[in-house]
């Protein structure tokens, strides 16, 4: 089942010739990364090998001793925010990126500190993240590590030292842009995307010459302003007939913030492209189209950067159906051939499975219940979209399942060669999409979807947001990629669970919102171990091997946009989890112990009187959602990773509210400046309405995440 194996010809001896040259001595080569798969000891790359398939060999770890593994050591991060990251282990060092774009070096059986590097990302870049401040990895090639940062440079650092050799910023910065994933390499250039199609941008690929810096090509997923009719690429301009509008003044959308993989043999690099800026098609491309490539895999060509295929998932995306999450690549026997398939299980609720030579659609179905679709045409490809999903054209709300959360995030599957299952971390969760009317951009801050992000917020009442949470779920399923069918599952009481690993051993390891680690069996999801992390675990675990000894580690540390939007739900379901941010690594008679965990201290709902307009509070309600409710929760239900506002003593202070919302007195930590777009009046409207809905909670007992 595994692809790279057989990765070989005159295509891929090419690729290794044209980059021996560039090779590091004693360092990561082409040829180490082409064949990952066989490096039992290492962990080389984002998910283990091109393939992305995060299947380790490793097996001495396994079913029947899981349940002595123990801390081997665990080390303290110096963020508090979301971590996310994949650590990387070269000849017996890990490194890993936290939150904040940081990097730390470690002897990898000791836990030795060996180098941390700081890329100083500034605080004030905080407001263009919709999803926290998180970063997922970094990329390896000769002597170097290769860094994203959330302020949109590519920093190339050696391996040994961590000391900076270039940087190179790839995003214009005086645009939302940022960038939350891990780099890849391939034949010798580093390939790096972009997030911010939330806020207005257009999106991008880019890769660089991983010796030099030097940009070799860029790759844009969707078409630009007219000036650039005529002169851009052909693919570019069959795309401009599918949309309509003057989508480039709002940016078009398809960031690849997340997700590639690649193929050695077919020399195919695929990315994953994002929704829509806005989100709302009726705004973005009046009269619909496909907005090609928004929502798609794309297939193109690592050395030149030039399309070659494309399969677009959700076509005219109008719910944040992203198609950046995990693509996995494998071989598979279906109908009795064998073939070199692509598998992916995105925002939409569908498992599509593609020929990844072609494009093919090979098969597609739900893994959770969806309500957008009565399912995908196979003669076309396409989803047959119910007209009342299309909230835009039809001026009224939809109650959508999935959400814009997704029925799959960024946390990454696994797949088991042994069982022949794709190892799924699913949400499920609807989500109001109301339609806002006269909806205008605005440039300097705030969600720009063309979606009231307040309409949909939970009222005071008790029996609704209990009935709220009891709908949103989390859950492992194993997924039969042959069959398109559910072989088995693992409820979780909520959504935001980590990614996957398996292993050799016949185990899956993931981590959960609600603070474990877990091992489960890989055959049937019993659980076989459990291990107490203090937090939200959200990160995929890894495994490496030193001196023939096995390791598991993982980040550990709650955070994302799960932690910080949904506001009171998710907390109701996973409990309010504290954010303590560690790595934490495990092996078989592991004796490290954690310290005791410090208690959650919630601050009192002892908010002051609501002294403002009624009349008001519509507007208020409004601008809260739009600019504030992203980080601070909807409805204003904090989170336990960034201030609960509802408990905050600058409610207490008109004066102190306007100096943090529209002075920036808290800049440094985030919390910029809104003058740009709120006048003194809508910002002191904004804390009657926080004042307000603390009143409401209050009042029914202090509902939302901390009690």
């Amino acid at each position: 089942m595994h692809l790279l194996k057989a990765a070989s010809g005159a295509v891929l001896a090419l690729v290794l010739a044209a980059c021996s040259a560039t090779d590091g001595d004693g360092g990561v080569t082409t040829e180490m990364l082409v064949n990952a798969d066989s490096d039992n000891a290492n962990w080389l790359t984002y998910g283990r090998d091109y393939s992305e398939q995060r299947y380790s060999p490793l097996d001495q770890i396994n079913l029947d001793n899981v349940s002595e593994l123990g801390l081997a050591w665990h080390a303290d991060m110096d963020t508090a925010r979301g971590q996310e990251a994949t650590p990387l282990v070269i000849d017996g060092k890990i490194y890993v990126t936290t939150a904040w774009s940081k990097v730390k070096a470690y002897n990898a059986a000791t836990g030795e500190p060996l180098w941390d590097f700081d890329p100083q990302v500034p605080g004030e870049t905080a407001v263009k993240a919709c999803c926290d401040v998180v970063n997922r990895g970094l990329a390896a090639y000769g002597d170097k590590l290769y860094l994203g940062t959330l302020d949109g440079r590519l920093i190339a650092l050696d391996r040994e030292t961590g000391k900076e050799v270039w940087s190179k910023v790839t995003v214009d910065q005086s645009k939302p842009y940022t960038i939350t994933g891990a780099p890849r390499v391939v034949a010798g250039k580093v390939i790096i995307g972009n997030g911010g199609a939330e806020y207005g941008v257009r999106g991008y690929v880019t890769a660089y010459d991983a010796e030099s810096g030097e940009q070799a090509w860029r790759f844009y997923v969707v078409p630009g302003g007219p000036e650039e009719e005529g002169t851009e690429p052909e693919y570019l301009a069959k795309a401009r007939e599918t949309w309509n509008g003057e989508w480039w003044k709002f940016g078009g959308g398809g960031t690849v913030w997340d997700s590639m993989a690649y193929d050695p043999e077919l020399d195919l690099l695929y990315i994953g492209t994002g929704n829509g800026s806005p989100w709302n098609q009726a705004y973005r491309s009046p009269g619909g189209g496909d907005n090609l490539y928004l929502s798609s895999i794309v297939a193109i060509r690592p050395e030149t950067g030039e399309y070659v295929w494309h399969y677009q998932e959700t076509p005219g995306d109008t719910w944040d159906f992203t198609a950046t999450q995990h693509i996995m690549l494998a071989d598979l026997e279906i109908d009795g051939r064998k073939r070199k398939v692509l598998m992916q299980a995105p925002k939409n609720g569908f498992f599509y499975v593609l020929d990844r030579e072609t494009g093919e659609l090979i098969s597609a179905n739900n893994y959770v219940p969806q309500n957008w679709t009565t399912g995908i045409d196979m003669a076309t490809g396409r989803p047959n979209v119910v007209p009342e999903a299309r909230y835009g054209d039809t001026g009224k709300p939809f109650i959508g399942s999935p959400g814009a959360g997704g029925a799959h995030s960024w946390h990454p599957m696994a797949f088991s060669p042994t069982e022949g299952l794709v190892y799924i971390p699913v949400i499920e969760a609807a989500f109001p999409y109301f339609p806002e009317a006269d909806w205008k951009p605005d440039a300097k801050r705030g969600f720009n979807v063309g979606v009231d992000q307040s309409a949909g917020g939970m009222p005071a009442i008790e029996a609704v947001r209990e009935g709220a949470a009891a709908s949103t779920k989390g859950a492992l399923i194993a997924w039969d990629p042959v069959t398109q069918s559910e072989r088995w599952r693992v409820q979780y009481p909520g959504p935001w669970n980590g990614g996957l690993l398996s292993t050799g051993g016949g185990l899956l390891f993931q981590g959960t919102a609600s603070g474990y680690v877990k091992a489960y069996s890989a055959a049937d999801g019993a659980e076989k171990w459990s291990f107490a992390a203090q937090t939200g675990v959200i990160a995929p675990p890894i495994t490496y091997s030193i001196d023939g000894e096995q390791y598991v580690a993982v980040m550990a540390g709650w955070g994302g946009i799960w932690a910080l939007a949904p506001g009171g739900i998710v907390n109701e379901t996973s409990g309010p989890v504290p954010n303590i941010s560690r790595l934490l690594v495990f092996k078989l008679g592991g004796t490290d112990k954690l310290p005791d965990a410090p208690p959650l201290v919630r601050r009192p709902l002892d908010p002051p009187a609501f002294t403002g307009d009624p009349a008001r509070l519509t507007q208020a309600t409004y601008d809260y959602g739009r600019y504030c409710g992203v980080c601070h929760g909807d409805a204003v239900v904090g989170s336990t990773v960034l201030p609960d506002l509802r408990r905050s003593a600058v409610l207490n202070s008109a004066e102190s509210w306007q100096a943090i919302v529209h002075d920036g007195a808290l800049q440094q930590n985030g919390m910029v400046s809104f003058a740009d777009s709120l006048s003194k009046e809508r910002i002191e409207g904004i804390r009657q309405y926080v004042i307000f809905r603390a009143n409401e909670d209050k009042q029914l007992g202090g509902i939302g995440a901390q009690k």
